[in-house]
């Protein structure tokens, strides 16, 4: 979709927005702002369809999370190669960005809530008739599916965790819901911020359409925003929310991935594999996970929990680099951050665990490692609700390790419920701690947004 931007002059516009959006700039300065004369304002359903396409802006995820959790740990060697902000997230330093200013893991998703608002913005304004309506509901879906998305992922950043104990008073994202850049921004509360998040994604599993499309998985879906909101239910501990919302999305669409299929490789899964929900990958910051990096190396004590004929030992790790990780979902370097179906099974038989239903609990979990070991598969049983939640908790994290953030979200929603997960970190004799509901796990908002829109910092 690169000639739509071409048009737009994407080069352009897309720096004046990013340093702008959460800025309090003045009129004049927009005024004296020069455009070149090739720049087109979107007006079409095929130009709004066509900045939704644009993947290389609007599926790309924050990667900071998952850099600050306890899936890897490097050696001082490999420590001191690592970029700057890599070490800083490494051990959880007060101040991870310094003066760098081109933060992905904030400008990304502000891009696409930016993107989105853009194309809300201008479906609004057409005159709708029988030839263009059902096409005004799709991409209506799809921008709302991505400016949540967005949200969300921005708050399981630079938010602290859901607590509906503080919600209403704990400092939340700013929302940025029109595309007019004049707009002073302003952090919303956590209440508000989860409430826009889950109110666009049921609007969005009501207006895109149900199917997955299966040929373009970059595009989201009525499923999409099913597993969105359970995943964001999920981070609130609205567990049977998230249940609920699973089940919808496995009702729809449910393949897994026979792993005694797949070839253990760099690049193990192609691109829209068939459990992909919605394709997504992080974004170009925590380097040090790149599997072409050979950087990272995978947590002693997660490796070995997995068993011999655990057949993700193999697909996920390359023993020969430490272990490393291998090339994720996206069938790509970039590990993958999006939605899939063995991510839904978890959260559902979470779900079932939590509510005393252990029998429905183990029929999901079994479902899912049916597929990831060796045949014959014997299955797991649990003696109670208990023992079924905490063999779900075990393997979530060995199904979804390098994915998504999903650990740092884990870490901050376990934690709030007494787990008391502290994490450690060695180097040099030195040794680094990041204690359960520490302020540390908000991550610092960068210091060029908080200079332009004088928004309030997280206090760390």
């Amino acid at each position: 979709m690169k000639k739509i931007f071409d048009r737009y002059d994407h080069s352009w516009w897309s720096p004046l927005f990013l340093a702008l959006l959460l800025g309090s700039c003045k009129k004049n300065d927009l005024l004296n702002a020069k455009p070149q004369t090739s720049l087109v304002i979107p007006t079409t359903i095929q130009d709004f369809q066509a900045i939704l396409d644009y993947s290389e802006t609007m599926n790309i995820a924050p990667s900071l999370g998952e850099a600050s959790a306890d899936n890897y740990y490097l050696p001082y060697d490999r420590f001191q190669s690592a970029q700057p902000i890599d070490q800083n997230t490494y051990i959880w330093a007060r101040d991870i960005f310094g003066a760098s200013t081109n933060i992905d893991d904030w400008n990304y998703p502000y891009q696409q809530v930016f993107n989105a608002n853009v194309v809300l913005d201008g479906l609004a304004k057409m005159k709708v008739t029988t030839d263009n309506q059902q096409d005004i509901h799709t991409l209506t879906g799809y921008a709302l599916f991505y400016r949540a998305y967005a949200f969300f992922n921005i708050a399981q950043l630079f938010a602290p965790p859901y607590d509906s104990a503080t919600a209403a008073t704990d400092p939340g994202i700013p929302l940025r819901l029109a595309s007019d850049i004049t707009i002073r921004s302003k952090r919303s509360s956590v209440k508000d911020s989860y409430e826009r998040i889950l109110d666009d994604l049921h609007q969005a599993s009501r207006l895109a359409p149900a199917a997955l499309p299966t040929a373009t998985r970059n595009r989201p879906s009525g499923i999409a925003a099913y597993a969105c909101l359970a995943r964001v239910y999920q981070s609130m501990r609205a567990y049977k929310e998230a249940g609920a919302a699973a089940d919808s999305a496995l009702r729809l669409y449910s393949k897994l991935i026979d792993y005694n299929n797949v070839t253990p490789s760099f690049l193990p899964f192609r691109n829209n594999n068939d459990e992909t929900i919605f394709q997504s990958n992080f974004s170009g910051n925590a380097l040090v996970l790149v599997p072409l990096a050979g950087i990272a190396i995978i947590d002693s004590n997660l490796y070995n929990s997995y068993a011999s004929n655990d057949l993700r030992r193999t697909i996920y790790f390359n023993a020969s680099t430490g272990p490393g990780p291998r090339g994720g979902y996206s069938g790509s370097l970039f590990t993958f951050s999006g939605l899939a179906t063995d991510e839904l099974y978890l959260i559902r038989a979470e779900s079932f665990a939590r509510a005393g239903q252990t029998d429905a609990a183990m029929t999901d979990l079994n479902t899912l490692l049916a597929k990831r070991f060796s045949a014959p598969f014997s299955p797991y049983t649990a003696t109670d609700a208990a023992d079924a939640l905490g063999q779900v908790l075990t393997e979530r994290r060995k199904e979804l390790e390098l994915r998504g953030g999903l650990r740092w979200m884990d870490l901050r929603r376990l934690n709030k419920e007494g787990y008391n997960i502290t994490l450690t970190r060695v180097l040099n004799g030195q040794t680094y701690t990041l204690p359960p509901n520490s302020p540390l796990y908000t991550l610092p908002i960068p210091p060029n947004v908080i200079n332009l829109s004088g928004i309030q910092q997280n206090n760390r």
